[in-house]
């Protein structure tokens, strides 16, 4: 008999096993806890959105829209493929019906493909029953399959590579500005993008983000927004971190500076790499992410985005660093934190930490003022948030060796006779009910076997009930770690094995 196939995960996805799980759990509830006395909300957008929403958001000439997207059709189910040729006619009615009630994308494109489709189908009737076919019959053929092939049967769809653009059409199409205050949300979850993977960074990646949309822009929301952030960390004991912040204007003041960047580097044009190159003409604030050592001494040269904001960014940035101070929280400013996409302005951040290797960012952030109005959203809409990579923030709590979880079982319950086995099923219930992680097993095993089974499940006691106990109203307690044991009655045992204060 052939071997049966081997099933593995997916290139660039993992398992998340325990004890490792048990971490993530932590990280996320401590998240949660931080989170909600800040007076954060969570929200759970879906993983599939419409690709426009993030070739609108993130950019069309971006690598994640362009080459990064898991992208497909979501064409109709009722809908079936030609398995024939003359099955065609049949497949050209049922796709005009789906196009007329719009299940079909309505649109230019999908007509011209449809007329195609359609004089294809008619060329094809024409052709009379012959021994070889011509040249011509055959283009008619190609053009038939090539035109049905063409035809968008439905609407483009993607599973989220980042949340924020979600967090801002959930926002607009629940009409959330009409909440008091400003909408305060936060979100856990995977995200997809097709990378090369590499440490800390995989395919099916989680984010721990959050967003503050309203209509407020003042630099105390920039200034909490990074605290709570700050205090997750803390909590965390996450060390070695160390928060990097930026302006980078608005768009009075930052269009002006990008053409000043852009025209020094075009000096400098021929000292640069390929993708720094490139990346003068579509997007110059990108060449100060550069990583190539040969650049560097070059970019430090470059004019600053800090010494060519406006006024009001001037003014706005320096309450930001003030409000900062007022919250006790460390910083360094980095010049080159920029972001390329034209709705972030002024504040920007980043949260680096050791363990992670040379890409060593944990969080980044930042204002997007002109989002949510990019989004079809009111225009007065303000927004700032943050996005943990989730994956890099255990990477680098295991490597400061602050990822141990307290795993393992509270009791371990060995019975032994039919009327124990009742007894111990009464007792774990009432255990488990006071919080007590307990082991129950299935079937009676021998005494040896069953206290061996329960020092390798890493059980803190074993609970004894036998013919003797049940006799006694009391169970026998043995503390594995040091094998000390003892009697103890109903009462006596919940004192014992609650943690002393």
């Amino acid at each position: 008999m052939a071997d049966r196939a081997k099933f593995q995960a997916i290139k660039g996805v993992r398992d998340i096993l325990p004890p490792e799980s048990a971490l993530w759990n932590r990280v996320e509830q401590t998240g949660r806890e931080v989170f909600g006395t800040f007076g954060f909300a969570e929200i759970r957008a879906p993983i599939l959105e419409p690709t426009e929403l993030f070739a609108r958001s993130i950019g069309l000439d971006t690598d994640v829209v362009s080459k990064e997207m898991y992208t497909f059709v979501d064409r109709p189910d009722r809908l079936k493929e030609p398995k024939k040729l003359g099955e065609y006619g049949e497949f050209i009615e049922h796709v005009k019906k789906l196009f007329q009630n719009g299940e079909i994308p309505n649109t230019r494109y999908n007509e011209f493909a449809m007329a195609s489709l359609e004089e294809a189908w008619e060329k094809y009737k024409q052709l009379r029953p012959r021994d070889k076919l011509t040249e011509k019959d055959w283009e008619s053929l190609d053009l038939l399959i090539l035109s049905k092939e063409a035809m968008k049967l439905g609407p483009d769809m993607s599973m989220r590579p980042e949340a924020t653009a979600s967090v801002c059409r959930a926002y607009i199409e629940h009409g959330m500005q009409v909440q008091p205050g400003n909408v305060k949300l936060y979100y856990m979850g995977p995200m997809f993008r097709r990378e090369r993977p590499q440490k800390g960074r995989y395919r099916q990646f989680y984010q721990i983000g959050a967003e503050v949309l309203g209509t407020s822009d003042a630099p105390g929301i920039d200034a909490e927004v990074i605290e709570m952030l700050m205090t997750l960390f803390e909590r965390l004991k996450l060390k070695g971190a160390i928060l990097n912040i930026n302006s980078i204007g608005d768009k009075n003041c930052r269009p002006a500076y990008v053409e000043k960047l852009r025209a020094e580097l075009q000096k400098v044009r021929e000292q640069l790499g390929p993708d720094s190159q490139r990346r003068i003409e579509t997007n110059p604030l990108r060449v100060l992410d550069s990583k190539i050592e040969s650049e560097q001494a070059i970019i430090a040269k470059l004019p600053r985005v800090a010494e060519n904001l406006c006024d009001e960014c001037r003014a706005h940035y320096a309450e930001v660093k003030r409000q900062m101070d007022l919250r006790g929280i460390q910083y360094q400013e980095n010049w080159r934190l920029v972001r390329g996409l034209d709705y972030y302005m002024r504040t920007t951040f980043e949260i680096t930490a050791p363990g992670l290797g040379s890409q060593n960012a944990v969080c980044g952030g930042g204002r997007y003022d002109g989002l949510v109005e990019l989004l079809g959203g009111p225009a007065a809409t303000k927004g700032i948030g943050f996005a943990i990579g989730t994956d890099r923030l255990i990477l680098s709590l295991q490597e400061a060796g602050e990822g141990a979880t307290q795993t393992g079982l509270d009791v371990y319950l060995a019975w032994f006779g039919a009327a124990a086995q009742t007894a111990a099923i009464g007792l774990a219930r009432r255990l488990r009910g006071a919080g007590f992680v307990v082991e129950l097993p299935a079937v009676e095993m021998k005494f040896g076997k069953s206290l061996g089974l329960a020092d390798r499940l890493k059980a803190r006691h074993a609970v004894i009930i036998g013919d003797d106990e049940l006799t006694a109203g009391v169970v026998t307690v043995k503390r594995l770690a040091d094998g000390t044991q003892q009697k103890l009655n109903k009462h006596q045992l919940f004192d014992y094995l609650r943690p002393r204060a």
